[in-house]
C-alpha cells in the first residue's frame, strides 16, 4: 500500500511539472517575453518558503490541534460511559473500604465552584495519597458480581481503539480486569488464606490509585464543557457516602 501510494505521488508530481511547463512554453510561443516568464518565476519561487510556512506549519498546527480536541472529546465520552457503567460504583466501593475515608472526605468532595488552582491543588493530592483498604471491611464476593456483571462491558472497551491514546485509562482497564480475573479464578473467597488476601488487596490498591485519579481528571473536564453532568456527577460523588442524586 504504501509502495502505491508513494507511485502515486510521485506520477502526480511529475504530472504537474509537465503541466507547467507546457504552459509556460505556451506563454512564450504568444507573447515571446522570456524576461516576463522568468520575473513571474522568481516571485513565485521567493515566495514559496513563506508558503510552505503558513500551510505546513502555522495551519498544520491549527488543524492538528482540532482534531486532537475532537478526539480527546470522543474519548471522554467513552470514559464517561466507564465511569457510569462500572467506575463510579467501584470506587465508592474501594473508598468504604478505605480506612482513612473520613480524613479524605472532605477535601475529596468536588464543590460546583472550584476553580483551576483548586482542580490542580487536589490532582497532587491525589496522586500523593497513600491509597489503602481494610482488609476486614472487604467483601470479596459483592466485588466479584460487580466486576464480573461487566466483564464484557470491560472487554469492549480494551478493543477501542481510541483508548490506545489514553496510557492511563488503558492501565486502568487492564487493572480492573485483571482484578475480575483474579476474582473469578477463586471459587472460594470466603476462605482465603492471608497471603492470597494480601495478594488480592494489592491489586485492589492498584486500582484504587489509577480509578480515583481518572475519576478527578473526568470531573474537571465535565465542569469545563458539560455542567448538567458535572452536576449529577456531584451528587454521586463515590467519596461521599451520604450522596445521593436527588435534589435538595
Amino acid at each position: 500500500m504504501k509502495t502505491k501510494y508513494f507511485n502515486w505521488q510521485v506520477y502526480l508530481g511529475l504530472v504537474l511539472i509537465l503541466l507547467s511547463s507546457l504552459l509556460y512554453i505556451a506563454h512564450y510561443a504568444f507573447f515571446r517575453d522570456a524576461h516576463h516568464i522568468f520575473l513571474y518565476l522568481l516571485g513565485d519561487i521567493a515566495f514559496l518558503p513563506i508558503e510552505v510556512l503558513l500551510v505546513t506549519m502555522i495551519l498544520h498546527s491549527l488543524l492538528t490541534q482540532r482534531e486532537k480536541k475532537a478526539r480527546l472529546q470522543k474519548l471522554n465520552m467513552v470514559i464517561g460511559v466507564f465511569f457510569g457503567e462500572v467506575g463510579t460504583n467501584v470506587l465508592a466501593l474501594f473508598s468504604d473500604f478505605d480506612p482513612q475515608l473520613e480524613e479524605i472526605k472532605k477535601e475529596f468532595i468536588v464543590k460546583s465552584d472550584w476553580t483551576e488552582k483548586e482542580f490542580i491543588s487536589i490532582s497532587k493530592r491525589v496522586r500523593n495519597y497513600n491509597y489503602d483498604v481494610a482488609s476486614e471491611k472487604i467483601d470479596f464476593e459483592i466485588l466479584r458480581a460487580l466486576l464480573l456483571e461487566k466483564r464484557n462491558f470491560l472487554m469492549r472497551l480494551l478493543e477501542n481503539p481510541a483508548l490506545l491514546e489514553h496510557e492511563s485509562f488503558t492501565e486502568l482497564l487492564q487493572a480492573i480486569f485483571h482484578l475480575a480475573e483474579e476474582l473469578a479464578k477463586r471459587e472460594n473467597l470466603s476462605a482465603l488464606p492471608r497471603t492470597d488476601r494480601e495478594h488480592l488487596i494489592g491489586d485492589i490498591k492498584r486500582v484504587y490509585n489509577i480509578l480515583a485519579a481518572e475519576w478527578f481528571n473526568y470531573m474537571k473536564h465535565l465542569k469545563d464543557f458539560y455542567p448538567y453532568l458535572f452536576s449529577l456527577a456531584m451528587r454521586t460523588n463515590p467519596f461521599d457516602q451520604s450522596a445521593s442524586p436527588i435534589v435538595k
